[in-house]
């Protein structure tokens, strides 16, 4: 990994460019895992590069769910083990949640080498690794699905997810969380939860909530998921979006040192 100073004032998305870089040379992140994270990366500016409210809302109810459930899974592809491979396996621990392999451009050095890197931060099982399941109306790689992880789970969290598989999902019953800083993705729009934010952010703060509400009885946590609008969240951040472009435009953003 090149050196980056920490005096930098683009520090942090230089750094964690150049994990996906590494993520890259590992064998873990596809080319295309390139091309998403500078796509994230411009949403991440759009928001102010912070965890905004929606988000935080999103989070409780996701933990919440996750609690709540029966069967949780939580989808691993190759930026995500990348970017967040320890936190994953401490959300999956603290979530009691199963951990599972899923790729667009699958090859099965891929699916090794990130299976090797969750185990490295103490992951005990890694599901996807030999899956027997095909998601009902996809033909592609993500279509593939353990029996003991995606193919049974009852909530599934699909952090920087393709569309169709999120809308698969939720076609099959399943109820859908998704990390993704873009609000006006198919998988933003067909999640049951979509928490608009960085996973470098959102991955922490999801851990601390689940070890703050896993004390909260089950009917506070029902009534927690019961209460929630998944489409009012994404109208929120698009609100927030416009209205902090507005600020700017008004302001004036020529030679300020953060937008």
């Amino acid at each position: 990994m090149v050196k980056i100073p920490k005096s930098h004032p683009r520090y942090w998305s230089l750094y964690y460019r150049e994990k996906i870089i590494e993520g890259m040379e590992k064998g873990m992140t596809a080319k295309a895992g390139l091309i998403a994270h500078g796509r994230g990366e411009a949403f991440d500016y759009l928001i102010g590069e912070k965890t905004i409210e929606p988000a935080e809302r999103a989070m409780k109810v996701a933990v919440a769910k996750f609690l709540l459930a029966e069967w949780p899974v939580i989808s691993v592809n190759g930026n995500v083990a990348a970017l967040v491979p320890e936190e994953t396996v401490e959300l999956a621990k603290v979530l009691n949640a199963k951990l599972e392999i899923n790729l667009f451009y699958r090859t099965e050095d891929r699916v090794r080498a990130i299976a090797d890197e969750l185990r490295k931060y103490g992951a005990k099982e890694v599901l996807g690794i030999n899956p027997t399941k095909r998601i009902p109306g996809l033909e592609h790689e993500r279509g593939k699905a353990d029996e003991n992880g995606i193919w049974k789970a009852d909530v599934v969290l699909v952090p920087l997810e393709d569309g169709d598989r999120t809308e698969a999902l939720v076609r099959m019953g399943k109820f859908v969380v998704t990390v993704d800083l873009n609000p006006l993705s198919r998988s933003a729009r067909m999640a049951d939860i979509t928490i608009v934010d960085n996973i470098v952010r959102a991955y922490p703060r999801m851990i601390e909530l689940a070890k703050e509400m896993r004390k909260l009885p089950r009917e506070e946590l029902e009534d927690i998921v019961r209460s929630y609008d998944n489409g009012k969240t994404l109208s929120d951040v698009l609100v927030h979006i416009r209205n902090r472009l507005t600020r700017l435009a008004e302001e004036g953003i020529w030679r300020k040192k953060e937008i």
